[in-house]
């Protein structure tokens, strides 16, 4: 190794032991010399860049983005890394990316980054290690990411609503820029598609924010329609939540007039009148992953699965019935 670097047999003993007391552009040297040299070369006993991780975030840290931004600083803190948390919806203007990689920042965990995918693939290049959570756009197969199964789990919901009956299913569609809106709109349509249904356009509404508000308005004006749905998927739970406001007002029973769904199974799941049918997101497990991809990635391990979708699950409540 000192002869491939020209260092010190020392100064490579030094860096091979992950001691502290080297230079950073000397540690890259050698880093990038044990990679040459692949089998050839000695292991490092800790290669880990040392130095903080970003934690952004730019959205209000309630439900499910406080379940994963707390499950990712849990995570690095029993690996002894400091966060650098980036969050709150003031932050999405905030041009971020292109300063990662300056400073003691030693890598970033960015949650449904609000940022285009060029911006995402320039910081790849750079070699600066990170790793999206919940990604918001298509990302290339090298970018390293954390999902849930959304197609898989919209499925399952509407198959659900299908063996019960319905065929005329309202969605509550998120934003149209959300990856994961695109994906659980076919899994919904594939669900309908298994028993000769085409979604119908007059049934879905797309809204710029999943909120509450937002789920309720988007409901009424489905539920106004003259030909009215017998159930409502909802982009997630409080969505959902909205939806039930709506079903209440125009004095519709739940399920026995409409039913209605979520997704997500936050709490607020379990704490309506009936409790929402649902779908699981392994929350929590999603930053969990996340942090020990970055790790990896820090380490400088070759990382095989780097987009990982972790499995949903349909969870049955009292929000959805036979059809009438």
């Amino acid at each position: 190794m000192a002869a491939e670097t020209g260092l010190s047999i020392a100064t490579v003993s030094r860096v091979l032991n992950g001691q502290a007391n080297v230079a950073e552009h000397t540690r890259e040297l050698v880093l990038r010399a044990v990679e040459r040299l692949g089998a050839q070369a000695p292991r490092p006993r800790s290669r880990t860049r040392p130095g903080a991780v970003h934690v952004r975030c730019p959205y209000l840290l309630t439900d499910y983005f406080g379940l994963i931004v707390t499950s990712v600083a849990e995570e690095l803190s029993k690996h002894g890394r400091r966060v650098v948390l980036d969050a709150g919806t003031s932050a999405q203007k905030a041009s971020v990316l292109p300063s990662l990689g300056s400073g003691d920042v030693a890598g970033a965990v960015l949650v449904l980054p609000p940022e285009p995918a060029e911006q995402l693939v320039r910081l790849r290049d750079r070699k600066f290690p990170f790793v999206v959570v919940d990604p918001r756009t298509e990302l290339p197969r090298d970018v390293a990411a954390v999902s849930a199964a959304h197609f898989a789990g919209a499925r399952k919901l509407v198959a659900h609503l299908v063996e019960l009956g319905h065929r005329r299913i309202g969605v509550l569609g998120g934003p149209r820029d959300w990856l994961a809106s695109d994906s659980r709109a076919a899994g919904y349509a594939a669900a309908l598609a298994d028993v000769g249904v085409l979604p119908s356009p007059e049934l879905l509404r797309h809204v710029d924010e999943p909120t509450e508000e937002n789920g309720y308005l988007a409901a009424r004006d489905v539920l106004e329609l003259r030909e009215r749905p017998t159930a409502l998927v909802a982009f997630n739970d409080k969505m959902a939540v909205g939806a039930l406001r709506a079903a209440r007002e125009r004095g519709l029973s739940v399920p026995g007039d409409v039913s209605i769904a979520g997704f997500d199974d936050l709490d607020l799941s379990r704490a309506t009148t009936p409790e929402l049918t649902t779908v699981r997101q392994p929350v929590r497990e999603m930053g969990r992953l996340a942090v020990t991809l970055l790790l990896r990635l820090l380490d400088r391990y070759e990382v095989d699965a780097l987009h990982v979708e972790l499995a949903t699950e349909l969870v049955v409540r009292g929000s959805t019935g036979p059809a009438r």
